[in-house]
């Protein structure tokens, strides 16, 4: 067994990196959702909201979740998994072994696409869906490609319904290093307006006055004539799979990443969004994260401008997962973080544009996946979706948790009738 395999198949419910400094669960200090919100996601009734869960499977995820919230044990096997124990194949295996049964069991769909499958019957069973993840970027894009396309391909052997979305990294079919030297033409264009970019397509904003341009300091280069062959390579992969997807469906979610890639991630995502999402119906969605402090009026931005277009727009809203190395990035480089102050803001920064969205969807614009663990933004949306008359099951919305994640708010938001979705990721089609 490769020792790559465990963080090549770790589940994500939306794309953070745990470390033992990031706690398991965010609790909201100053925001208190409205009363009403507390009737419309029950998570006190314990016999209801996991009815559908074995006794010994909740017995088993509450020994996994104390141990993976136990700082201790999480740097000791951070420890374990990188040191030289590894190479003892002995070891090795049975190190693997364990995790594979503990951790791996919790938080992963599985190795193989068969057992990935069995995943979703599962919890489609139990009244939620999947979003198939091909978790894998920059190892060789038109293998990806592939990848992505299959992992579509296999959607259509699961139940029907079953299945939500495909989420995809634009790091997995464009070089990082193209994306880094686009988002550099990009934000010194939006420096200076009169920089031309020839092979630049219609797109959405992606900038604001508050966004951060300290990753392009100096006038970049233009691209080669190699570097726009890629970059044309990029997008004839994103629009097979964009195709695809349309074809079987199955709306196709962007993951954001790190800052100084982000310009190009939304262009590309943008871009794709004006020729795919089409007939009121968004197939393509991009994501923000609400702790950037750009972030709020960014998504203003794109969705008005999409809306003068004609375009409906999907976006996911996450808090974001690169907290450590963003603010690393910027104070290298002599400038304040992209991340708000505090995680009160944050967490405000959230509900502004969750409420933003669930405004747009009920005027008949938009659509968005909620991707919070954060039971009171879950219950604050759910509660502010239902005042709005927003109809139980409008796939305009959604919300989603990291599979074997705040599961009582999965289960919770199910049992008021909300679209509810678990991610998981996988060498292999995964599920979210």
């Amino acid at each position: 067994m490769d020792r790559r395999l465990l963080p090549a198949t770790t589940l994500r419910l939306f794309n953070r990196r745990f470390n033992s400094t990031v706690s398991t669960a965010t609790v909201l200090q100053t925001l208190k959702p409205e009363p009403a919100a507390f009737t419309i996601v029950n998570l006190d009734d314990h016999r209801k909201l996991f009815a559908s869960v074995s006794t010994s499977k909740l017995l088993r995820s509450s020994i996994n979740l104390g141990l993976a919230s136990n700082e201790t044990f999480v740097d000791f096997g951070m420890w374990v998994m990188n040191s030289r124990l590894m190479e003892t194949s002995l070891v090795r295996d049975v190190i693997l072994k364990t995790v594979k049964h503990t951790m791996f069991e919790h938080f992963c769909a599985g190795e193989t696409t068969e057992e990935a499958g069995e995943c979703v019957r599962k919890i489609h069973d139990a009244g939620l869906r999947g979003m198939l993840v091909y978790a894998v970027d920059n190892t060789g894009c038109d293998r990806n490609l592939e990848g992505f396309l299959r992992c579509v391909e296999f959607s259509k052997s699961l139940p029907p319904s079953s299945v939500s979305f495909l989420i995809a990294k634009i790091t997995a079919i464009c070089p990082i290093g193209l994306l880094r030297r686009v988002s550099d033409l990009m934000r010194w264009q939006y420096k200076d307006p009169s920089f031309n970019l020839p092979w630049k397509l219609h797109t959405l904003p992606i900038f604001s006055t508050s966004s951060p341009l300290y990753h392009t300091l100096q006038k970049p280069p233009p691209l080669t004539p190699e570097e726009e062959l890629d970059l044309e390579l990029a997008h004839r992969r994103l629009q097979k799979l964009c195709q695809k997807c349309v074809q079987e469906s199955v709306p196709l979610l962007i993951d954001a990443e790190y800052t100084s890639l982000q310009p190009a991630i939304d262009y590309f995502t943008y871009s794709s969004a004006i020729k795919h999402n089409q007939d009121g119906n968004p197939i393509v969605y991009g994501t923000v994260q609400a702790y950037l402090k750009d972030a709020k009026e960014r998504l203003f931005m794109a969705s008005k401008a999409a809306e003068k277009l004609g375009v409906p727009m999907g976006f996911k809203l996450v808090r974001g997962a690169y907290m450590s190395s963003e603010t690393e990035s910027a104070s290298s480089l002599g400038y304040d973080s992209p991340i708000h102050n505090s995680i009160d803001e944050t967490h405000a920064c959230y509900n502004d544009c969750a409420g933003f969205l669930l405004k747009r969807i009920a005027n008949g614009n938009d659509a968005v996946v909620f991707a919070t663990h954060n039971i009171d933004s879950g219950k604050l949306a759910a509660c502010r979706a239902r005042n709005l008359g927003i109809q139980k099951g409008n796939r305009r919305l959604e919300f989603a948790q990291l599979y074997g994640m705040s599961e009582a708010l999965s289960f919770g938001l199910r049992n008021a009738g909300f679209q509810e979705r678990a991610e998981e990721k996988n060498k292999e089609p995964g599920i979210w």
